[in-house]
C-alpha cells in the first residue's frame, strides 16, 4: 500500500503568516506540519509516498524532507498548478498508484493521535472500495457528516444544519485505484472545485465505502485557533526522526 499526502493550498485562514510560507511548514509543536503526516505514515509501515504541493514554497519542502530517507521512505513530489479542489490534487497520484493498488491519502493539516496500523490493514483486507476515518465532534456544522442506515455510511452532507450523526468525516481517506475513475466523473462544486465528499458519496451510493473511528485527539490545523491547540498538543511529542 501506498501513501498520498495533500499540501497544496493557499491557506487563507491562516494569512499573514501564510504569504511568507506554505501552512503545512508552519511549526505545530518541535517539527513543521508536514513532518507529522510522514511520520504517520511511515508509523503504518507504509514506504512509497507521494507529496501533492502546490507551488509556494516548494523547495523548502524539499529542503526539509529530501527523499524521505530519514523516516525511511521514499518520497515523491507532485506540483498541484491551480486550487482545484482535494479530489483534483489526488488525480495527480494517478500513475503513482497502479492498477489494483490501494492508498492511504492524509490532508496535510490533519492532526491526530491514532495509530494508522490497524486501520491500513483492515483496508487492505477489504476486497475494493474506500474508508474514511471519523472523529465525533462538537461543531459539526464545519464538515461533512456522515448518514448512516444500520451502521453502513449511505450518504455524506457537506456542513449540515441539521448532523444526522455526531461524526465528522476527517481528512484521512483510504481508496482503491479505482478512485481515479470516479474522479474522472465527477463534476465542478458552486465554488469550481472537485469535491472529496462528492467522491466518497460514489463510494457510499455504490455500498463500498467503510468507515473507521479515531479514538484519540484530532484536529484541521487550518485556523489559528486549531493550530495553537496542535502545537499544545505535540510540543512534548518525540517526533521520532531529524
Amino acid at each position: 500500500m501506498k501513501g498520498v499526502i495533500l499540501a497544496g493550498g493557499t491557506g487563507t485562514r491562516l494569512a499573514p503568516l501564510t504569504k511568507v510560507v506554505n501552512k503545512h511548514l508552519l511549526p505545530t509543536g518541535k517539527y513543521p506540519m508536514i513532518h507529522h503526516a510522514v511520520r504517520k505514515l511511515a508509523q503504518a509501515g507504509i514506504e512509497d509516498i507521494m507529496i501533492v504541493l502546490g507551488k509556494q514554497s516548494a523547495g523548502l519542502f524539499l529542503d526539509y524532507l529530501g527523499s524521505g530517507k530519514l523516516w525511511g521512505v521514499r518520497l515523491t513530489y507532485r506540483i498541484q498548478e491551480e486550487a482545484g479542489g482535494i479530489a483534483q490534487g489526488l488525480s495527480l497520484a494517478e500513475g503513482f498508484i497502479g492498477a489494483g493498488e490501494k492508498m492511504v491519502v492524509l490532508l496535510g493539516d490533519n492532526l491526530f493521535e491514532d495509530d494508522l496500523k490497524p486501520f491500513a490493514e483492515r483496508f487492505k483486507r477489504q476486497e475494493q472500495g474506500a474508508m474514511v476515518m471519523l472523529k465525533e465532534v462538537d461543531d459539526l456544522n464545519r464538515y461533512g457528516v456522515p448518514v448512516f442506515l444500520q451502521d453502513h455510511i449511505i450518504f455524506i452532507e457537506e456542513k449540515p444544519s441539521t448532523p444526522k450523526s455526531d461524526y465528522c468525516v476527517t481528512g484521512v481517506y483510504m481508496y482503491d485505484s479505482a478512485v481515479f475513475d470516479v474522479i474522472r466523473k465527477i463534476r465542478p462544486s458552486q465554488r469550481g472545485e472537485l469535491e472529496i465528499t462528492d467522491v466518497n458519496n460514489v463510494y457510499a451510493m455504490n455500498g463500498g465505502l467503510q468507515y473507521g473511528l479515531l479514538t484519540g485527539w484530532w484536529t484541521d490545523a487550518g485556523t489559528f485557533e486549531s493550530l495553537r491547540e496542535a502545537g499544545e498538543r505535540l510540543s512534548n511529542a518525540d517526533g521520532g526522526e531529524r
